[in-house]
Parts: structure tokens; C-alpha cells; sequence
């Protein structure tokens, strides 16, 4: 337990700084000089990294979605994986990027995690009671789906809103009732006498993004092309290869590898096609925030689809 509390706190300090720089190989950079990339541990992105698979970009490590897109906005980063809900809150936020690339759903990697010594055992058990979880990310459009789905509103229950080293801790000591959270975090929670409450299994999709902030879009297209084939090539390697890719990624992840190996089996996808439709999914999820006045505005998703990136990433 002390060792998954300090593996995500070091996660929160990490957040602020890059960890890693250029390698010998300058095939990834330009007279614009190296691509940017921001990255969360455990993302598709970890595998290339972890890999040393693009040599000459530059990395920078986010604990979470909207931390990112801050970093986008700020003009610190090129581009970044993200979940489904931070492009949505960081277009309401007037920051300026494209989607460059998505993968396949992944809707059993995000769940909610309860105690089992307390009872309860449907979503609906969790009226009046306090959930944590962070704010704009991924698991809050699986909250609004899960509330929607239980004919639940927001004001059924109270929300706590915590990043993930802040979420952990108030779980473990009975602070909060239920936290609603990502790998891999969720695999290190999953300890004895932690409940799966429900994942996102029929209600939300869980995908990963790639966004592209809308300055690096326009004057490192060729790069961004050519990072996203090795994206696409490292993730096509990584679902062949699950063995060697758990071996990879652990000591990247600072994980021991069996709960790597756990976490990836329901969370490691393959790339999408990034299609018109990935933009109506996108705009469901605006409306749905957008409704609820989790967001100012409308916004339109189908022109954060970028066609310059479409098939890049994408066999």
C-alpha cells in the first residue's frame, strides 16, 4: 500500500516538469525543431517511449487529461494523449488544437471502485453518497452516463473532485464512498476488499485521443505524420506481443509487471480509424456536458476532427 501511495504521488510531482529529452536521432525533428509529446503513464504513448521507438522527440509526463491540455493551451507541448472528456473541457476552455488520432474503445479500463465491506451492490446504492473523482477527465463523462443510466442526477449524489494521488488516499481511509477511476491507477486499487462496482461497459467507450495543438498541427504536420505511424506501429507491436509488452512497460510504470500485465489486458488497444463518426461520438459527449452545465457553450466537435491526420495512424 505505502508503495502505490508513493508510485502516485511521484506521479502528481512529475506533472510539472519533463522527464525525458532527446535521443542521438534527429529523424523526428525539423528546422521547427523536435516534436513536443505529452504523455500519461500507461497510454499507448508510454509504449513508444518506454520502447525508445521515436529517438529525438521530446517528452514531457502528465498525471492526468486536463493537466495536458493546460499544457497545450500554454503552448508547452506539441501534442498528447488524452481520454474522451478532456478535448470536450479543453475546447470549452478556448484552447487551440485538433484531434490528430483515436484508438478502439476500451470501456472495461475506467470503473468504479467501492468497498465491499459497505454493501452495496448496483450504481443506484450510491444515491447520497460522495464520489471522488478528477474533474474533466475520462471518468467524469462515465459518471454522467452511469447517472443517466440509473435514472440518477448530479444532485443524487455529492462529488468530490480529486486528482488521482489525492483519490487514492480518500478511498483507502473511508473518506469518499466510491471513486471513479482510470488504469492504471484502478489496477493498483484493486487490493482486498475493493468492489467493482460497475465499469463503463455499455454506456461509455473510453478511448483514447491524440490532440495536436492547432500551432504544431500547422508547422509540424510531416513530423506529426510520422510520429503517429510509429504510434500505430508500437501499439500494433504491443497487442502482438502482450508478454514482451508488460516487460516493457512495467519499470516505465514503476508497476510490478503481473499488475501491468492486468491492466493492460483490458486497457491496451488498437488505433482507430479517426472517421466522421469519432466527431458525432465527441459531440454527444459536449452535448451531454454542455446540458448539465459542466461546460459554458456549445461546442462543435466535428471541427476538432483534423482530415490532415486522418489514416496517418491508421492501417
Amino acid at each position: 500500500m505505502r508503495r502505490s501511495l508513493a508510485f502516485l504521488a511521484a506521479l502528481t510531482l512529475a506533472a510539472t516538469g519533463i522527464l525525458a529529452g532527446c535521443g542521438n536521432d534527429d529523424s523526428t525533428a525539423s528546422a521547427e525543431g523536435p516534436l513536443r509529446i505529452g504523455y500519461q503513464r500507461f497510454g499507448g504513448l508510454s509504449l513508444v517511449k518506454a520502447r525508445n521507438d521515436a529517438p529525438g522527440v521530446e517528452w514531457s509526463l502528465f498525471e492526468s487529461g486536463p493537466a495536458l491540455t493546460e499544457a497545450i493551451k500554454a503552448g508547452a507541448i506539441d501534442i498528447g494523449q488524452t481520454g474522451e472528456a478532456p478535448p470536450i473541457f479543453a475546447a470549452a476552455a478556448k484552447t487551440p488544437f485538433v484531434i490528430a488520432a483515436t484508438s478502439t474503445p476500451s470501456p472495461k479500463s475506467e470503473a468504479v471502485l467501492v468497498k465491499a465491506a459497505r454493501g452495496y451492490r448496483s450504481f443506484a446504492d450510491l444515491r447520497g453518497k460522495t464520489i471522488a473523482l478528477n474533474k474533466g477527465s475520462n471518468v467524469h463523462w462515465l459518471l454522467v452516463k452511469l447517472l443517466e443510466a440509473n435514472k440518477m442526477t448530479l444532485a443524487d449524489i455529492n462529488v468530490k473532485y480529486l486528482k488521482p494521488a489525492e483519490g487514492r488516499p480518500a478511498f483507502d481511509n473511508d473518506q469518499v464512498d466510491a471513486w471513479i477511476i482510470w488504469d492504471p491507477y484502478f489496477a493498483l486499487a484493486e487490493q482486498p476488499g475493493v468492489q467493482i462496482l460497475a465499469d463503463a461497459t455499455g454506456v461509455a467507450n473510453n478511448r483514447e485521443y491524440i490532440l495536436a495543438g492547432k500551432d504544431a498541427a500547422d508547422r509540424k504536420t510531416e513530423q506529426i505524420k510520422t510520429f503517429l505511424a510509429t504510434y500505430e506501429k508500437t501499439t500494433a507491436w504491443g497487442l502482438e506481443h502482450p508478454d514482451e509488452r508488460a516487460a516493457v512497460l512495467a519499470p516505465e510504470l514503476k508497476i510490478d509487471e503481473a499488475t501491468t500485465k492486468r491492466a493492460l489486458a483490458r486497457a491496451a488497444q488498437p488505433v482507430a480509424p479517426l472517421t466522421a463518426e469519432i466527431g458525432v461520438e465527441l459531440q454527444a459527449i459536449a452535448d451531454g456536458f454542455s446540458t448539465l452545465e459542466l461546460i459554458p457553450g456549445k461546442i462543435d466537435a466535428a471541427s476538432l476532427i483534423d482530415s490532415r491526420f486522418t489514416g496517418a495512424a491508421a492501417r
